[in-house]
C-alpha cells in the first residue's frame, strides 16, 4: 500500500507490540529492533484499515526514511493531469465515470431538478447518511480481520473469533481473544471496535 509519513500503524515483532504512531516514528524503532538482529518476523499494520505496509529496511535509517517520505504525498486521483487541462470550466474534485441504468431510469434521473448527474449525487449523499453505522461496522470488520488473518491464523478458535466478529457478537469475540498474546487482542479489539458498537445500525 501507499506509505505517507503521518500515517497511523502499530508495528509486531512476532506477537508482541513494538511500536505506534507516524510511520516515520515507527519504522525507526524497527530499524533500531532489525539492527540487534532480532529473529522475529516484524508485521506493520494500518491503525485505520489494518492493511500492511511493506517497508524496505536495507540500508541507513536516514536512506529508509528518506524511501518513506519519496513514497507518500500522492497527489489525489481526482487532481491527477490538473495540470494539463487548458483553460474552462474548473473540474472541482468531479470524476467522470461510466454509469449503466435503464431507459426507465435515465428517464426519472433526467427529469429531476438539475438533471441525472445532481439527482445522482444526492441519492450517494442520502444513502452515505442512512449507512453511515453499516458502512463503519463493515470497515472495522473488514481492518480486524486483515490484521487477524496475518497474526493470528494458527491461534486457537480462530475461525470462531471470525464468525464472532462477522456475526457482530462483540461478547464473544472477547471471551474468544482471552487466551491470545495481549498485544495482539488488545490490537484486534481495538480494530474491531466499530464493529461491536454500529451493530445495532447495521
Amino acid at each position: 500500500m501507499e506509505n505517507g509519513n503521518s500515517t497511523s500503524c502499530t508495528a509486531f515483532e512476532g506477537s508482541r507490540r513494538i511500536a505506534s504512531g507516524e510511520l516515520a516514528v515507527v519504522a525507526r524503532t524497527i530499524k533500531e529492533v532489525i539492527d540487534r538482529g532480532e529473529q522475529a518476523p516484524i508485521l506493520i499494520f494500518d491503525d485505520v484499515t489494518g492493511e500492511q505496509f511493506d517497508i524496505d529496511f536495507r540500508g541507513t535509517t536516514e536512506e529508509v526514511l528518506k524511501r518513506i517520505a519519496r513514497s507518500g504525498g500522492d497527489a489525489p486521483a481526482d487532481r491527477e493531469g490538473e495540470s494539463q487541462r487548458g483553460p474552462g470550466r474548473p473540474r472541482l474534485g468531479v470524476v467522470a465515470r461510466e454509469v449503466t441504468l435503464l431507459p426507465r431510469h435515465w428517464e426519472w434521473l433526467n427529469s429531476q431538478p438539475g438533471g441525472a448527474s445532481v439527482a445522482l449525487r444526492k441519492l450517494v449523499e442520502e444513502a452515505r447518511r442512512r449507512n453511515q453505522g453499516k458502512d463503519r461496522a463493515r470497515a472495522a470488520q473488514e481492518a480486524a480481520y486483515r490484521f487477524l488473518t496475518a497474526m493470528a491464523g494458527n491461534f486457537p478458535d480462530f475461525e470462531e473469533v471470525m464468525r464472532a466478529l462477522f456475526a457482530g457478537d462483540g461478547g464473544r469475540f472477547d471471551k474468544l481473544l482471552e487466551p491470545w498474546p495481549a498485544d495482539v487482542r488488545d490490537h484486534a479489539k481495538q480494530l474491531a471496535t466499530a464493529a461491536f458498537h454500529n451493530a445495532s445500525e447495521a
